[in-house]
C-alpha cells in the first residue's frame, strides 16, 4: 500500500470521466477494458490504473 503517483490518479480519473460505463468493480474486467480502450505501454502502469479505477468504483457503490 502507499500513496499513488499523480500520473496514475490523473489517468484513472480522466478515463472514469470519459468512459465510466465501461468499467466495473472487478479488477480483471477493468484490466481487459484498459487494454482495449487506452494505450498504456507498461503492464505495471496498466495494472495500477486498473486497481485505482476498481477502488474508485467500489467506494462509489458504498457511499
Amino acid at each position: 500500500m502507499g500513496i499513488k503517483p499523480s500520473y496514475i490518479k490523473n489517468l484513472g480519473t480522466e478515463l472514469l470521466t470519459k468512459q465510466r460505463e465501461h468499467f466495473t468493480n472487478n479488477f480483471d474486467e477493468n484490466k481487459q477494458q484498459l487494454g482495449s480502450s487506452a494505450i498504456i505501454g507498461s503492464k505495471r502502469v496498466r495494472n495500477r490504473v486498473a486497481g485505482y479505477i476498481t477502488r474508485k468504483m467500489n467506494t462509489k457503490k458504498h457511499s
